[in-house]
Formats: C-alpha cells, structure tokens, sequence
C-alpha cells in the first residue's frame, strides 16, 4: 500500500504479523518448539508426522488408513532425461521417547543426505536406511526405522519418478509406545524436470496450467530446482490496482462526475480502446504464443472481439449521455447519491464501475437492449454491489425525469435464504442518497423507496389486528433490520407500529437527520410492500412463487386497481371480504380513487440477480419457470419486458445458464483480459491481500484440528496484548500498532458446510479452549435481532479485549454480502460444497486488510484430495475449477409444481381484473371463463407462453401443459367438485409456497 494510503505503514505491519501467526500455527501443529510434553505426540501434533507403515498395511480402514494418517510423503516428477538418474536426495525427522515419569521427550535431528543412482528398473543405489540406523541406534531409538524409496512409472506418456520417505519403524507396543516420525521432511534435487500439465483443466490461451511437481500426502515447493516437501500448501493472492493504463488516471470522483461527467469518461474510454489496441494486436498474441494450439488461437480472436464489442458498448453509452439530457443529469445524480452512501470511507468510483455503468445506460432507454442480459463478473470485494446500485439510482432518476413519479423501479433478488443485513443496508444507503438528491433538485414524484421482501421467516407478511404489534410497543423491536439510518448513519433507529396507518415503520430519533418525513421510506411487511410500491424491492429469490398466491403481487408487474383515498393507506387491489375496496388496511371501507400515473408506468424496469451462479439445480429449473412467468404477466399488463441484470462469482457456463433461466441472450462485462490476472480494469500488485492455506491433518479429526488451530490463532493475539514489545520487536513492528493487530486479527471466523458443522464449532468454544472464548452463531437460522447485535458488535468492537467477540461459526449466509473489515481469519471445516462457494466465502477475510484462510481438507473424500493436490492452481485460476451449472427448464416434475403457479398468476393478475366480480370460488371462475370464452384449447396457449415452453425440444411438455389445462377444466366443469377454493383445482397438487419446494429435503451428513 502506497505511503500516500498508509502513512502510519499499517498494512505493512498487518502482513509481519499475519505472517508470524502462520508460522506459529504450522510449528505448534508439528512440534517444532515443544521439547518435552506430558500426553503422547499422536494425541497432541496433526501435521509433519507419519505412522509405521505396518500399523497403515495392517489397519481395518484398509486404503483410508494411508490418507488419514500416512506412513510416507513423497514427490512426484517428471525427469527430463531417460534414467540412469543421478539425485541428491536430503530426509529428516525426529522422534519422540518416553519416559520414566510417563513424560515424552524429543530426540535430536535425524538428517540423511544421500547421492544416488536411480536405474530405469527403479532401484535406488542408497535408500538412506544405514544412515538412519545408525543414527537412530546411537540416540538409544530402537523400534524406529526409515528409509528412501523410489517408483519409477511408465504407464502414462511420460516417465514418472516418486521418491519417498517411509517409516518402517516397528508398530507401538508397551515399551515402545511412541513409533511415529515427526517433523518430517525430503527434498529431491540435481534432477532436470519437465512440468506436469493439469489434465483437469483444458488448454487456454490465458492460462498456465503446468506444475513443476506433485506432493505425495503432502505439498512441494520448488526453488532452484530443489523439491521439498511442506507440511502446508500456501498461495498468496495480491491485491488489484484498478487502472492498468499508462494514461493519467481519469478524476472519476464522485463530486466530478455528479458535476460533468462527460471528459472523465471520455478519457476512460480513450484509455481502454488504446490499451485495447496495445495488448489485442497481432503482435502482442505473438509475443504471448510460444507453443498456441490453432483452438488457442481461435479462443484469443474471440477474446479480441468481445473486447472490441465491449468498446462498442462503452461508445454508446457515452452517445447516450450526449444525446438525452435526462439521461445525463440521471448519471450525474447517481454520483452524488453514491457520494452520501459512501459516507466518507471513499470518494472515487473505480474504471470497472462506471465502464459497466456506461455500457449499461442503453438498456434504460432502448427497449430493445432487454433482450440481453447483462452480468456483472468481477473479483468479489471489487465492488459489484455499488456498481449495480449506481445503475439503479440512475434509472429512478431516469423513471422521476420521465413521467415514472411512483410504482417500483427495480427489484433485487438474493438467491440466499437469508439476505444480509448489511446488504441491505447498502440499498438504504444508496436509496436514501437518491431520495436526497431528488429533493435538492426539485425533482417530482413520491419519495424513492426501499422494501425488505422476505417473508415471515424474518418479518412479517401482514399483520392482523389480532397480532401482538398492533397492542405491544415493544413487539416491533425484533424486526428492525436497517443498522443505521440511512440517511444521517444514526446507530440507533428503532421501531414502531403506527396504528392509525397499519404500519411498521423504522424512525430515526436523530433531530439532525436531514429525513424530517416521520417514517423512515423503507417497509419490511408484505402488504405495506403492495400498498406502498417501493422505488425498489429487495428480497429473496424465493418469494417469486408468491404471485400465484397473493393477487397485491399484481404492483410487481403491472398496475395496482386504483389507490385509496384515504391519506397513508396506498394502493388498492381485487376486492376480497375482508377488503371490500382493495385496500390492505384492516377495516377500511374507503372509495378508490385513480392511479396516479398511465398504468404501463408501474412495469419495473429491472429485475436484478445477485450470485447468479447459486441458481442451480431444482432451484434454477424452477425459477426459470417463475421468470418467463413474470415476463409474460409483465408483457400482458404493460406491453414492457423488464430488463435484466446479473451478478454472478464465475463465468462458467453462463450463457447456457442465462438461456435457460431468462430465455435471452447472455453478456458479460467486465471480459477477461489476455492473460488471467490482467485486463484494462485490473491488474496485480505486489501487495498482499489473502493468504490460502491448504492442510491435510493427518492422524486426527478435523473438529480437533479446527480448536487446536483456532487456539493458536487466539493464543497469539492474547500474547500480544499481554506484552506487545516481546511481540513486536523481533517482527520490526512499531509497538504503537499492537492495538491495531488486536483488533484486525482478535475475532476468528469458522465456516462450517453445515449447520452440524457450524454448532459443534460454537460448543468448542465453550469447552475446549484453555481460556475464555466469546462466540456467536451466524446461520440461516439465526434471529434478525442476534444477526444485527453481532454485525454492530464486530463493527464497533467493544474496548476491553474481553469482553469482544473471539469467534464466529458460519455457515453460507456468511459468504454474500457480508463485508466486515475485522474478518481477516478463517478457518474452514472442509472445502466447500462448490468452487463457487469457495470463492464467495474465503472473499469474506481480508477485504481491507492481509487476511488468512486455512482450509482443513477432509482428505478422505475424492474431491478434497484432488484439490489438495494441484491447490496452488485451484486458488490462482479458481474460476476454472467452477463446476458447470447444472440447469434445465425441460423437467416435467418441474412443471407439474410450476403448471399450476402460472396458472393461479394469470388469475390473479390477469383474468380477475377483468372479470366484473371477483374470482375467489369456483364458480365465479367457472362463469367467468363460460362468459369471456376461455377454454382448455385458450388457456393452453397462454400457459405454453406463460411458462417459456415454446422451444423446439419442449414439445413433450406443451403436451403436459394442455393435458394439465384438460384436467383443470374437467375439474372446473364437475359441479360435484369438493373444490371450495379455485387453486384447489389443479390436477398436479398444490401451489408453491417457495421456488424451494420442489421436494422434500432430508439431512445429509458426512461419512468422517
């Protein structure tokens, strides 16, 4: 970090000490600085260590034996050379005795190096074995054997060599109970290699896929041309500098561009199409292409045109702001609402963010661009959250300019079952900047306008004046969920249930805020959602099955049925007998009066995905029903389509995923550069940023690896707080940051797969820790109360050191959205169950400052051992291990639970407010279709259209579809039906209550 960024050297600091924690974790775990101990060795040391082979060769786990607790490492390489092979081969371990008293005592240094020859039969001139006895036999260590071995294969297309170090000490008996070897090591050098290439990863153009060799139970590290084997795999990532351009850096601030954003952004693409030129020529290719395949060299033609396309892109949006004025003062007011949700921790947009800003404008004013869907990829923490809220600010501005004075803009679905609160926040913050802005600027409409659209999971769908908020003050507290005002970052806004008007509103006590409107604009309850329309909702991917079952979710996709007149009640739907007029407050008989603007007005213009890569499996079949569903309703009521864009952690297999869920086309922005850690919008720098950390515990369970590391983790901190300068000095760490590296490094963060996981986590910290140890929970099932006590404890830590939080077990609500400059430690229990889940989860540490991940594989499981073993790479060029989504829309499963949902919508939305009386019973629904003529043969159509079945490999499920629609009008037409309600006449069960409920889920639990 610059001298500029970090005057005080912090960062500098930060890295030492991150450094010498790691390095006290991996001794600890072999036993490099303990002497004497009072439990046997096994019991204590999960790394360096390695069994007798005979207990391995005679153990009942039969080959699980070897990876749990191995009797040799190795090393695996290629030689250059045809054998004979001449090899300098260096071992070592020391071993443990015990004594009299019932302690253990460490030996001295055993260390062999030996000279050898290796014939092409494989035999090894000196396996080390004397050395190490006579060495072993003079420090009284009988029972303790070990040799050098070498295999020399040929059955792949290149001769193999694996050289090993093997324990063939005796196994442990009543006077020898210690015959592990611990602090183990070998190296192999004098040996010229060729490079394995990765077979997992296909050639590319941007990518290296070679390794100079491969760890046996083990890594390798490779200097020189010397091999040696490491107890851990360690890959540090570095952080990006954000301008890769030998051009002057554009002012892209937020103050500039709110004032004349026209030169910056000309410049900035200026800057990319000349960087364009320079690294996508002919000549820059030939300079990179020392062994190109012609598929290589086809796949960097079409990188060079996507990029050029992505120029394109950039120039018309740029034309855009020329040519429409309201487009142009919309741009400049999103910097300045993003200014104030910036709120002082920075002042500057990045190249990246406003050049998808730019490229994206023509989807506000071109119809036609929502054919496409844009997706946002970009290293996470990079900022794709302000990038996609900026382009939504500019939108409302835009929808405020142009006549749009209500109704929602955008709605934001989170694929999570729980969103996160500070992801929310977020949205507060950037609305709250807008609405800001909209008043400076005397802009009409109603004020802009946040929903929390969750369910009643977390807050409620509706509250009936039966419920304990409409007669207890205090009930309302449990629902809070902004952590701060938006509009003044006041930490304390509380709750309250506003009778007179039915709502539960958030208020700002702060006499200073500049919001003086009473309630805060942001609603958390279903209905107050339908009635009030936010400028944007926020959500959970989930709730889209509730327009087949609530008809107030109409406002979603077209125009509500009037508004109400009575002031603070909002907008009114189909009358029910509880709601005669349409309007959603308890009792109220008032008239309707009209829509304040055209009713094709109230179409959103967005529809945004987070994490699009999570829509996966049943989920994304399912929601790729739901969203050619809300297409089609949106179409019916307003003749739009809603544009749509994505955010997504990988690129793998995206524009399939994006032709299956959306039906439309698929773009990316920012694209990759020619090389895989480099393009216009970034590039590496020598600062460090994440430390990964691959351990295979050997010997024990991973419950106890995860307490002895976090032990550790903990220990260092509190002997740095017990004496900083006996810390600090030797580390060349200015006492004067000890209170800094407490607070960056004092609160651990365990990521477990499950919730068994997690829990067992958080009840070590209880038990098995030599010292207090405050911990919390944060799963999908942790209350909105608990979740905001922790994320404003970690925020603002307490001062006694004490009395902070030390750990937190998570699981995957952890990894979105979640952004906390304190966690920079985490310890995960297991590899996570997606690549892509890797990457989003470890992104949570070090988002400021060096962080570390330690990842303890379950190396008995295909996919850890696999990745353990090429894990450099896996953590280099993660996104190509990203699995491929499995996805489809042409499951007949699917769509006897979607069939249904479509039909129940077009109900709701459509048919009902055309219909002269409500559709509430069956026979109202039966009068209606006789009377408006709608048949099976009608419908069908409708549904084949409604559902996106209209493909040429889906003619098996438009025949569902019209044998659904069949059995739906028999149904109807029965009069001796027992169907009392018109959703109860579905021939395929019931509606869904959740785009999860495709079937029954049962719990699912490892085998270590």
């Amino acid at each position: 970090m610059s001298t500029a960024l970090d005057p005080d050297h912090l960062y500098a600091s930060s890295w030492r000490f991150l450094q010498w924690m790691h390095e006290r974790l991996v001794t600890e775990a072999r036993g490099d600085h303990q002497e004497r101990l009072d439990t046997a060795p096994r019991n204590r040391f999960w790394l360096g260590r390695l069994a007798p082979e005979t207990v391995v060769i005679t153990s009942p786990l039969g080959p699980r034996a070897e990876k749990l607790d191995p009797c040799a490492i190795g090393i695996r390489v290629r030689p250059a050379t045809d054998g004979p092979w001449q090899v300098q081969l260096h071992a070592g371990f020391r071993c443990w005795q015990k004594q009299t008293d019932g302690s253990f005592t460490k030996s001295a240094p055993i260390v062999v190096d030996v000279e050898a020859t290796i014939s092409p039969d494989g035999h090894l001139s000196d396996n080390g074995a004397t050395a190490f006895e006579k060495q072993l036999l003079t420090l009284g260590l009988d029972a303790r054997h070990a040799e050098l071995r070498v295999d020399v294969e040929t059955w792949r297309d290149h001769t193999e060599l694996v050289f090993s170090l093997v324990n063939v000490s005796d196994a442990p008996d009543q006077r020898h109970p210690e015959t592990h070897l611990y602090e183990t090591t070998l190296s192999v050098a004098g040996l010229p290699c060729d490079e394995f290439q990765l077979e997992a990863l296909p050639d590319s153009f941007r990518y290296d896929r070679s390794i100079p060799a491969i760890g046996i139970n083990c890594g390798v590290d490779t200097t020189d041309g010397v091999f040696t084997t490491s107890d851990v795999i360690s890959v540090d990532k570095n952080r990006p500098s954000y301008w890769n351009s030998p051009r002057p850096h554009p002012d892209l601030r937020f103050d500039t561009l709110a004032a004349d954003p026209l030169p910056p952004v000309r410049a900035l693409i200026d800057a990319a199409r000349e960087w364009g030129d320079m690294h996508w020529s002919d000549e820059a290719l030939q300079h990179r292409s020392t062994d190109w395949s012609p598929a290589m060299w086809d796949e960097a033609a079409v990188g060079r045109d996507d990029f050029r396309v992505e120029i394109d892109r950039l120039e018309q949006g740029y034309r855009a702001l020329q040519d429409d004025p309201h487009l142009l003062a919309a741009f400049r007011i999103a910097s300045a609402a993003l200014k104030h949700s910036a709120a002082g921790k920075y002042d500057t947009w990045r190249p990246f963010q406003i050049g998808f800003l730019v490229a994206a404008l023509p989807g506000i004013i071109d119809p036609a661009d929502a054919d496409h869907v844009d997706t946002v990829w970009f290293a996470t923490g990079g900022g794709k959250t302000e990038t996609y809220l900026g382009l939504l600010v500019t939108a409302i501005i835009y929808d405020r300019l142009t006549g749009k004075t209500d109704g929602i803009t955008a709605w934001t679905r989170f694929p999570l079952r729980s969103l996160s609160l500070q992801q929310t926040q977020r949205f507060a913050d950037a609305l709250a900047g807008a609405e800001l802005q909209r008043r400076a600027h005397h802009i009409g409409g109603e004020p802009i306008s946040l929903g929390f659209f969750v369910g009643a999971s977390s807050v409620p769908n509706k509250i009936d004046p039966e419920d304990d908020l409409a007669h207890h003050r205090d009930a309302a507290a449990r629902y809070q969920v902004l952590l701060r005002c938006p509009f003044c970052q006041d930490p304390e806004p509380r709750m309250r249930f506003n009778r007179a008007l039915w709502t539960l509103d958030h208020i700002c006590s702060n006499e200073q805020c500049p919001w003086k409107d009473g309630p805060l604009p942001f609603r958390v309850v279903d209905q107050e959602i339908y009635r009030f329309l936010p400028t944007v909702i926020v959500g959970t991917l989930d709730k889209a099955a509730s327009i087949a079952m609530q008809g107030a979710m109409r406002g979603f996709v077209g125009a509500p049925a009037a508004k109400c007149t009575r002031p603070g009640h909002g907008y009114c739907y189909a009358a029910r007998s509880k709601t005669p007029a349409g309007c959603l407050v308890p009792g109220c008989t008032g008239p309707r009066g009209p829509l304040p603007m055209p009713a094709e007005r109230y179409a959103p213009r967005y529809r945004l995905q987070d994490e699009l890569h999570l829509l996966r499996d049943s989920l994304g079949a399912v929601d790729s029903h739901y969203e050619s569903l809300f297409d089609h309703l949106q179409h019916a009521l307003t003749g739009t389509r809603a544009k749509i864009v994505a955010s997504s952690a990988t690129l793998s297999g995206f524009r399939r995923q994006i032709d299956v869920l959306y039906r439309r086309k698929a773009r990316v922005f920012p694209q990759p550069g020619p090389s895989v850690d480099e393009s216009f919008w970034s590039e590496p720098t020598a600062l460090p940023a994440r430390r990964y950390v691959a351990v295979a515990p050997r010997g024990v369970t991973l419950e106890f690896v995860s307490d002895r590391a976090l032990t550790t983790l903990q220990k260092c901190i509190r002997d740095l707080i017990a004496d900083p300068a006996a810390i600090c000095d030797p580390l060349g760490i200015p006492v004067a940051h000890a209170d800094h590296l407490v607070g960056q490094y004092g609160v651990n963060l365990v990521y477990g797969n499950t919730v068994k996981d997690v829990e067992a986590a958080r009840r070590s910290a209880e038990t098995e820790f030599p010292f207090p140890v405050n911990a919390e929970s944060l799963t999908g099932g942790t209350g909105f109360d608990q979740v905001r006590d922790v994320l404003e404890r970690l925020d603002r830590p307490e001062p006694d050191f004490a009395d902070r939080i030390h750990l937190i077990a998570a699981s995957s609500m952890i990894s979105h959205g979640v952004d906390i400059d304190r966690l920079n430690v985490m310890v995960m229990k297991g590899l996570p169950l997606t690549t892509a889940e890797f990457i989003q989860t470890s992104a949570r540490v070090g988002r400021r400052w060096p962080g570390v991940v330690y990842v303890l594989h379950r190396i008995t499981r295909e996919r850890e051992v696999a990745t353990y073993a090429q894990f450099q790479k896996f953590i280099l060029q993660g996104d190509r291990f990203v699995e491929p989504i499995p996805i489809t829309r042409a499951s007949r499963h699917v769509l006897a639970l979607t069939a249904v949902g479509a039909a129940e919508a077009r109900r709701l939305a459509i048919h009902e407010y055309r219909s002269p009386k409500s559709l509430t019973t069956v026979r109202a629904v039966r009068d209606y279709y006789a009377a408006a003529g709608i048949t099976a043969a009608t419908e069908t159509v409708a549904l084949t259209d409604a559902l996106g079945m209209d493909g040429p490999l889906e003619e098996l499920l438009r025949r569902d579809i019209a044998e659904w629609e069949t059995g739906f009008f028999d149904n109807l037409n029965d009069t001796a039906t027992q169907a009392q309600w018109p959703n109860q006449l579905s021939p395929s069960g019931p509606v869904m209550r959740s785009l999860r409920d495709v079937e029954a889920g049962i719990p699912v639990y490892g085998d270590d």
